[in-house]
């Protein structure tokens, strides 16, 4: 288990290293210039080649790529162009707490909701729940997320003038509190976010379900008289497992990046508006500290994925 999670560490220090490299090679070589975009009105020739100097953008490519490792090494992000010096963790910290309850709270519900209802479409293949479940859960997967956020926003709006109950369509709330008005605000973008990976979610758990339920120990099981509970949670179940493991794991990582139409439709003040400020006016510093946030929460939800495994079945030994 140890050599293992070595092994991933320094997996994790390649990713990181060539994930920022892409970064830096797309934000050298992209059209526009953020200094100038900075400087705006007051531009001139000194105070332009003063802020260059300063954000260190006059060097070689290489030797501004090996400076941003460098203090990457020592938990420093860069600082921000359009802001004017500011670091880019300042920036991004209090964001990170709200999209990662988003992104929590709707996996949980995508877990808890789409892989019963998988299980029970496996169970009654090809019967009216089947077509039923399949068929709602083709629509979630169907609809792209800022289709089925605005969707929700107008009718709930709709509801609000026709019942007067004021359900908030927008905003956030305090992070990781639960008082009534925190709830009202947060449950939306919960919803819809969980909805569209509820649908894959479920899908995959029925395909699965529907392979391993044909295998040969699990007709034994049956012939043997065993109750269908535990031919179907005990037997069955723990090895379609595995599959859903491996999108599980993806998705620790991926949801955060999912949820910037989310956050953006609903005026949720998480990363995204961040990034997509730092997008819109070149601030490269601030897209790349999103983006190494990002590769690194994608190898950790590998690495749990690989850790569920062993949890799942006994018989998988990571070396």
């Amino acid at each position: 288990m140890i050599q293992f999670l070595v092994k991933r560490l320094i997996g994790l220090v390649f990713v990181v290293i060539c994930v920022t490299f892409i970064t830096f090679i797309m934000g050298y070589f992209a059209p526009g210039d953020p200094i100038r975009n900075l400087l705006g009105s007051h531009y001139t020739l000194q105070n332009y080649l003063r802020l260059k100097h300063y954000y260190g953008l006059d060097k070689p490519f290489l030797q501004q790529y090996l400076s941003y490792l460098y203090n990457l090494l020592h938990g420093n992000l860069g600082l921000s162009i359009i802001q004017e010096g500011r670091p880019v963790w300042d920036m991004l910290r209090t964001g990170v707490p709200v999209s990662t309850e988003l992104a929590l709270w709707a996996l949980v519900i995508q877990v808890v909701v789409g892989v019963p209802l998988g299980i029970l479409s496996a169970l009654k293949a090809n019967s009216w729940i089947d077509t039923t479940i399949m068929g709602i859960m083709l629509i979630f997967y169907a609809i792209p997320p800022f289709v089925l956020a605005v969707f929700v926003q107008v009718i709930v709006v709709l509801i609000d003038q026709h019942t007067g109950i004021n359900w908030p369509v927008s905003n956030w709330g305090t992070p990781w509190q639960y008082t009534p008005s925190d709830i009202q605000l947060k449950l939306l973008p919960i919803l819809v976010f969980a909805a569209l990976g509820m649908a894959y979610i479920a899908r995959l758990a029925r395909t699965s379900m529907l392979e391993v339920l044909q295998q040969d120990y699990v007709r034994t099981a049956r012939a043997k008289g065993m109750p269908e509970r535990v031919v179907v949670y005990r037997h069955a179940f723990r090895n379609a497992l595995i599959p859903l493991l491996t999108i599980l794991g993806l998705s620790i990582g991926l949801l955060v990046t999912g949820a910037f139409f989310i956050e953006t439709i609903f005026n949720v003040p998480g990363i995204a508006q961040a990034t997509i400020t730092a997008v819109d006016t070149r601030d490269y510093p601030v897209i790349q500290g999103t983006t190494v946030l990002l590769a690194v929460a994608v190898v950790i939800g590998n690495l749990l994925s690989d850790l569920f495994y062993t949890m799942a079945d006994p018989r998988i030994r990571l070396e």
